[in-house]
């Protein structure tokens, strides 16, 4: 009677150990958390700040540019004859920059020899014509892309809103690019950063 007893005890036990490493076998794994990769906000756009600097500071930084004279009311437009590309700025009450936006243009005639790169970037170093995988590597996936096309030319519109950075920083970025075809990546073709609505 013992030998019997023993013998169910082991085979109780063997069994309770078998069923318990198959339950933990189907019993789902928690999934690994994924960390939330944090998104760079972007403060300046051709060394200005929206919502902390006037257009009189952009004038002073950039008179070696032309300037239209004929500007809309409350925007400023600089013209870089070299590079092919126009600085404009929206303001408001008090000539406070709004939006900035940096964008191709191409009414020059200029004749200039090789030039440096422009300076008109974003605080990160984000220019014209850079490739979309620098946007990547500097502020992360977008908060959203949109088709957009520009002068019948077929774009993206990359989606930046900084609101978890704080509300005294520039709250959104678009970056229009082109879109990437045939092996060849997409690039900057314009760039907007805006301040806070007043």
């Amino acid at each position: 009677m013992k030998r019997g007893w023993m013998r169910f005890w082991v085979s109780g036990s063997a069994l309770a150990l078998i069923l318990s490493g198959l339950a933990a076998a189907q019993t789902p794994k928690a999934a690994p958390r994924k960390t939330t990769q944090h998104k760079a906000n972007e403060l300046t756009l051709a060394g200005l700040r929206p919502g902390k600097d006037n257009v009189e500071r952009a004038a002073n930084l950039y008179r070696q540019f032309r300037n239209n004279k004929k500007s809309q009311d409350g925007e400023s437009v600089w013209f870089d004859e070299c590079r092919n590309a126009s600085l404009t700025i929206d303001s408001g009450a008090g000539k406070r920059i709004r939006e900035i936006r940096v964008a191709p243009w191409d009414g020059s005639t200029a004749d200039c020899s090789k030039m440096p790169l422009s300076t008109w970037k974003t605080g990160l170093g984000l220019r014209l014509t850079d490739l979309t995988a620098q946007i990547l590597q500097l502020y992360g996936e977008p908060d959203s892309k949109s088709p957009s096309s520009k002068g019948g030319q077929r774009l993206e519109l990359w989606y930046y809103a900084f609101d978890w950075a704080g509300p005294d920083v520039p709250q959104v970025m678009e970056v229009m690019c082109t879109v990437g075809q045939d092996g060849k990546p997409g690039r900057v073709v314009e760039i907007t950063l805006a301040a806070p609505s007043l």
